[in-house]
């Protein structure tokens, strides 16, 4: 197998501040400038670029493109979402295989993600007590305790926090942090079992509401803030591990009677409650039945998604976040979980599973996505451990025989994005004229444009980059991923 490090990403470009944030496409009055140079930074497979630096290219006037030809357009008149950045998952699993690493390659390994040469992550998820991606089932209280007297979150004290907490160090004030549960405890289901489905009993819903903000509170003690919450990982799922079904009704009564009244109450008004978090296909129904209910939509910050409908031969259905972003512009949409399913440890160089990654995260912020959340953030050379054997892939998978870190082509692309676009940048109009190049672009805090090109096809392309008055033109290669930045 192919073992790659990450190629000199301390030399790569530009770190920006921060600014305030747009949520809705907005007509910028801004003055034409002329630019000298793109810089561009390219990863290809059967090649060595890995995020790799591949010099400047000029600008000149533009011309007007001919049908034969492909452009990408960039009109940095014309502004969208802020984006909030990206990251990953902090699971029980990651943290287990992470603490059987020496320390200069948990180092390696924190710095590829967190460090200045790596690719610059700044959001984190986390389980509320257990998921399936650990060593077995947990919950922070003694079954039956509905007061949750016995509350401790002290499973998550040994592994997972001290690995959250050295992570969000490194992001600093830029630190986006959410949890997501997978099941309540058993004694509050219909099927008395954190696993296989099962439904929330009406009679636990405060007591599971209060479960949330003991969370919180347990977490921020431990000097981690919380960002926010999704309601439920997965709430149309039946799955063979951690599980709970909740139908459209019932998580939008969960959350106006229940969750959003109780956050609020204790001070958690601010904390951000995602509802969904569930695949790209359904989204549509439960946005409107949540959305609708004023009393309910007060409480919801926006809806997350995952990407797995493809997984079943699906098509991913990018027009439905565009069409909940059109109905309900004042709500927003996160990413918050996809990995590549079915692990094979002979196919770590899988360059199809990095151009799902990137068609993903081109098509979702071009639907207008604020934030990109990816799962396991390190996984050992089994794609585990996982106590249902559900394993899969990690941008980052720990040879925890050989003490090394295993770099697949999915970080690099994931890199193209998390390492040049900035938190508070926002998303600039773009397009491509043929869909054999996919593309979005960024305008950062302090005016620098970003644009993502990928393609996924068997032969390099020529394209020509127009931006407003001037031009760049450019070949990239056979399935290959790049950024401009200019």
């Amino acid at each position: 197998m192919l073992r790659m490090l990450p190629l000199s990403l301390a030399l790569l470009l530009i770190a920006c501040n921060t600014k305030s944030s747009s949520s809705s496409a907005t007509t910028a009055p801004t003055q034409q400038r002329t630019r000298e140079s793109a810089q561009l930074i390219v990863t290809a497979e059967n090649t060595s670029l890995r995020l790799s630096k591949a010099g400047a290219l000029g600008f000149a006037p533009a011309k007007q493109p001919l049908e034969t030809e492909v452009a990408v357009f960039v009109n940095p008149s014309n502004t969208f979402q802020s984006f909030m950045g990206i990251g990953g998952a902090i699971t029980d699993a990651s943290a287990e295989v992470f603490s059987k690493l020496s320390a200069p390659v948990q180092s390696q390994f924190m710095d590829a993600y967190f460090g200045e040469g790596g690719i610059n992550y700044n959001i984190l998820r986390t389980s509320i007590h257990s998921c399936d991606f650990g060593l077995g089932s947990h919950t922070y209280i003694e079954e039956g305790d509905s007061a949750l007297t016995t509350f401790d979150i002290e499973p998550d004290r040994a592994k997972r926090i001290p690995m959250i907490k050295r992570a969000a160090s490194m992001i600093g004030d830029n630190l986006v942090f959410y949890a997501s549960p997978w099941s309540p405890p058993a004694f509050m289901k219909t099927n008395k079992n954190m696993l296989r489905g099962g439904s929330l009993l009406p009679e636990y819903y405060q007591a599971w509401a209060n479960y949330f903000v003991k969370f919180i509170e347990a977490y921020e003690a431990e000097g981690l803030p919380v960002w926010g919450v999704t309601i439920q990982n997965e709430p149309m799922a039946t799955q063979r591990w951690e599980s709970c079904i909740y139908t459209a009704e019932q998580e939008r009564d969960f959350l106006k009677n229940n969750l959003g009244p109780t956050m609020a109450a204790a001070g958690y008004g601010d904390k951000k409650i995602v509802v969904w978090d569930h695949n790209r296909d359904l989204i549509t129904h439960r946005a409107n039945t949540i959305f609708d209910d004023p009393d309910a939509a007060k409480y919801a910050w926006g809806t997350g998604f995952h990407w797995y409908e493809t997984w079943t031969g699906g098509n991913p259905k990018y027009e439905n976040l565009k069409l909940i972003k059109e109905a309900y512009p004042d709500k927003q949409l996160l990413f918050t979980e996809g990995c590549q399913e079915g692990f094979d440890a002979e196919h770590y160089e899988r360059w199809s599973n990095a151009e799902r990654y990137g068609n993903s995260m081109i098509n979702d912020f071009n639907s207008g996505t604020v934030g990109w959340t990816d799962w396991n953030i390190l996984l050992d050379e089994t794609g585990g451990p996982n106590h249902v054997q559900n394993l899969c892939f990690a941008p980052i998978h720990a040879d925890t025989q050989n003490d090394s870190l295993i770099f697949t082509p999915t970080y690099y692309y994931i890199g193209h994005f998390s390492r040049f676009i900035e938190p508070g940048a926002l998303r600039v109009s773009t397009s491509a004229s043929r869909s054999t190049i996919e593309s979005t672009s960024f305008q950062n805090p302090d005016g620098t444009l970003v644009t993502v090109v990928m393609n996924r096809t068997e032969a390099p392309l020529d394209y020509t980059l127009i931006v407003e008055d001037q031009e760049v033109r450019a070949s990239i290669p056979a399935h290959a991923m790049q950024t401009l930045v200019y």
